[in-house]
């Protein structure tokens, strides 16, 4: 039988211009953090991953991708359990979204009976702004 463990939301920012957050080219910046409580684990843990993130091109654009990462803990260093790269589009001149769907399977249950995940955009792009919505949730099960 299935058990839901925890779910939870990191929300930045839920509308779209809510926010103005420039993103340093080649430098993972954080936009969504989750703790979720598996302490009543006793098998491998099942995790899905989902999100949003928009960001605004400047006006002429040289490079074009944005590389989303999420890691099982922290730091930026931390092993990855997802990282989609996506092209942008340069005929669009209004924000972009990207939205994620990912997993972490087979997780032993961890002496702190907390699973840390955290996201990380980084961008090839001079002048790239995150201006929302930022949202990050997960949801762990066993069984």
């Amino acid at each position: 039988m299935t058990i839901l463990l925890d779910a939870r939301t990191s929300q930045n920012a839920s509308t779209s211009g809510s926010i103005a957050s420039p993103i340093a080219t080649g430098t993972p910046v954080l936009f969504g953090q989750i703790g979720l409580v598996v302490t009543e684990a006793t098998t491998p843990i099942r995790t899905q991953l989902s999100g949003i993130i928009s960001i605004q091109l400047p006006l002429l654009p040289l490079l074009t991708s944005v590389t989303v990462r999420i890691v099982r803990g922290t730091a930026p260093t931390d092993p990855t359990v997802f990282s989609a790269v996506y092209n942008l589009d340069l005929q669009i001149l209004g924000p972009q979204s990207f939205n994620f769907n990912g997993s972490d399977i087979n997780v032993a249950p961890p002496a702190s009976g907390q699973l840390t995940y955290t996201a990380f955009v980084s961008t090839n792009l001079i002048g790239a702004i995150r201006v929302g919505p930022e949202s990050f949730n997960g949801i762990s099960f066993a069984e």
